[in-house]
Order: C-alpha cells, then structure tokens, then sequence
C-alpha cells in the first residue's frame, strides 16, 4: 500500500505504536466513517476544515480497515466526487446560507450515511451536532469533536446562540464520545457535563505542516505587495470574533513602519466584512483567501504573526505560524493561553493600547521556540489518540 506522507518513518511509527492485538481481529474489516460538519477539503477555509484536512489522511494511514468519507458542502467543493489522499470527498446539496447550511447539510450527512451503511458518523462543531440524536435513532455510532463554543461568537444573533447552546448539549449527550480540543475546553464541559464527563477527552489540533510548494517566496510577496521582514501578518476569516477591527486601530496608532497583511476572507458578505475591508489602503493589505501551499511564504516572511482574537478553539492560524518559526503575539483568552507561551507573547484581549505598544517593538521580540510546539502539537500522536476513540467504540 502507497501511503502518502513526506515522514514515512513517523507514520511506521505511529502504525506500531496502534498495532491491533490478537483481541482485535473483529475489528479487522472494512469500517465506513462519514465525517460531517465541515465545508470539505481540501484548500477551504477554515480551522474545522484544516484540522480533518490533516487528520483523517494520517489515521487511513495507520488503519486501512477504516473507509473514511467526508460529506462535504457542494457549493464550496463543487459536485464532482473525488479521492483526496486516501479520503472520499462527496459532495451533498447545501445552501450556501450562514444561519442554515451547517445544519442542514449535515441533516442530509446524516441520512446519506445511514443509507450508505456507515458505522459511524464523525460530526465537528456544536452547530452540527443538533443531528446527533436523530443519527443515533439512525443507528449510527456518533463522534463529536467540539471545535470551541460558537456560541460566543459575536456574529450570531439570540436564536443563532441558543441553538448553538442546544447543539453543544444534545451533541454531548447523544455522543458516545466527544473530543474536545483544548484543555480548558475539556475542563469547561466536564463542570456543566458532569455525568459525561468520563466520555469527553481532550485531544488537540496539531502543527500543520505547510509543504514548500516550488514558487520563490520573494516573487510570491512581490505579487502581494509584500517584503520579506516589512510586514504584521494576521489570519483568518473577516468576522467579528477575529478582532481585525481593532487590530487595525492599533497598527495605526503604533507608528510602526510595516505593513499590515491580512489573510483571510468572508464565507458570507456581512456589515462587518463590508465595513473591515474598507479600512484597506498602501499599508493595510487585505489578500483575500490563501491556499496553504502560499501562506506558508506569508508566515515565513513576516516580522510579527498576531493574532488579536476574542474567541478560539484551539488556534490553528497560530499552530501554522508555529510551523513557520513567526514571531507572534496573542490575545489572552483561555485556547490561545492552551499553546503554553511564554507571558512575552499574549497580551489583553480587546486592548487596542496594550496591542499598539507591542505593534511598536521590533518582531524579534516575540520569538517562539518553535520546536517545542510542534513537539507538544504533533498531528502523528494526535492520530493515535483520535483513532483509539474509534477503537474503543468498535
């Protein structure tokens, strides 16, 4: 079997490390696993979509009894099926509508599993697990990886919330085990859930790895009107929660020569994506969306990566920068505190003075040991602790 990893020694590694003993022979066959929640993969945007983008090709790799099908969102991967390493990609039909098509999508998700004979049903985030009672009447196994509480996201109105809440705990209570992805998370539902609590286990998002993809990074800049050490980079989608708006009124008041980049767009125009892009001019740049293939050329040639934002699960645009060696600096909010930085690299969330007077040092300042996270958030290990979730139901 061809496995398609640039570490084949850590992927043998972890495939002996999740060797099945004598006691697991019946596991030993062909297992459909839809996985549900997510917009689709690969390239789109979005933590959930990166998280399964890098997860579910490494635990193929290591249990090829498993047959794992992602039930994307049509209007963002199109209608055509496809395999992307080792993984079904299936279109299913979906409004492209922010208040329904999570919903709704993994309605359909879930009835196409069951019509498709899947054992389990892997649904992420707590919007979509209000499909998780009517797929276990369904007969499915369910799974739930709650990705953050959404619910304090400053985009959704008083309905949005509250069904979000609903989702969150029927999901909780209708899964038979739930992955939580950071550890104040994990501690969080464990105090309103206690009588789950020994069904929720903290596992976490990884370090991404952003493979070179051939194009110099200095050409790729030059064409953003970026150069290498002369900008702030920021990521991630142009809502509310990301504190773009007040990231941008601290740059200006910090008197920093660099540019502003910001990378990242919006699923679905609103008055805060119209109202933050524009803010763009010579020195706030807005990119747009960035396949991962070019933003590691963003991470690599910035002086200081920020993240400003008011809510996370556990951060992956940090995780990304992380890979790269950027510099950075983060909100104090409790996931971004989970990445265990030192006290140099977080300040107030919301504080647009605190974040101005840091804008103004030199990005050095803010240097990570990026070995050691990595180390700490590794996807190889991650793939162990996700797959023996897996086991431990079958």
């Amino acid at each position: 079997m061809v496995v398609e990893t640039s570490n084949s020694h850590a992927v043998t590694r972890v495939r002996q490390a999740v060797a099945p003993d004598a006691e697991a022979t019946a596991w030993r066959k062909t297992i459909r696993i839809c996985v549900t929640g997510l917009r689709g993969m690969p390239d789109v945007m979005g933590g959930v979509e990166s998280h399964c983008e890098e997860l579910l090709p490494r635990i193929a790799a290591l249990a090829p009894e498993l047959e794992f099908e992602v039930l994307a969102r049509r209007p963002y991967v199109g209608s055509e099926a496809r395999t992307f390493r080792g993984i079904r990609i299936t279109p299913l039909a979906a409004p492209r509508r922010q208040s329904s098509e999570a919903l709704i999508s993994t309605l359909v998700g879930a009835l196409h599993a069951r019509r498709n004979r899947a054992r389990f049903l892997h649904i992420h985030a707590i919007g979509p697990a209000l499909v998780a009672p009517l797929a276990r009447l369904l007969g499915l196994k369910v799974v739930m990886t709650h990705h953050g509480a959404d619910y304090d996201r400053a985009k959704w109105g008083p309905l949005a919330k509250f069904m979000l809440r609903l989702g969150e705990k029927w999901g909780i209570a209708s899964a038979e085990q739930v992955i939580a992805v950071s550890p104040s998370l994990r501690e969080s539902l464990a105090a309103r859930y206690p009588a789950r609590a020994d069904r929720i286990t903290y596992i976490p998002n990884g370090v991404p790895r952003l493979d070179e993809d051939g194009q110099s990074s200095a050409e790729f800049l030059r064409s953003m009107g970026l150069e290498a050490g002369r900008y702030i980079l920021a990521v991630g989608r142009l809502v509310p929660e990301k504190g773009f708006d007040y990231l941008i009124e601290a740059y200006k008041r910090s008197g920093t020569d660099r540019k502003l980049a910001i990378a990242g767009a919006s699923d679905h125009e609103t008055a805060f994506s119209k109202s933050i892009l524009g803010h763009a001019d010579e020195r706030v740049l807005f990119l747009g969306q960035q396949p991962r293939s070019a933003i590691r050329h963003l991470y690599k040639g910035a002086d200081l990566f920020v993240l400003p934002s008011f809510h996370e699960g556990l951060p992956i645009s940090a995780l990304e920068a992380a890979w790269c060696d950027a510099p950075m600096l983060l909100s104090d909010i409790r996931p971004n505190l989970d990445l265990g930085l030192p006290p140099k690299n977080y300040f107030p969330v919301g504080d647009a003075d605190a974040l101005a007077e840091r804008l103004a040092m030199p990005g050095h300042t803010f240097a990570i040991d990026g070995a050691a996270v990595r180390q700490r958030f590794d996807w190889d290990e991650i793939a162990i602790r996700t797959l023996a979730v897996y086991r431990q139901l079958l």
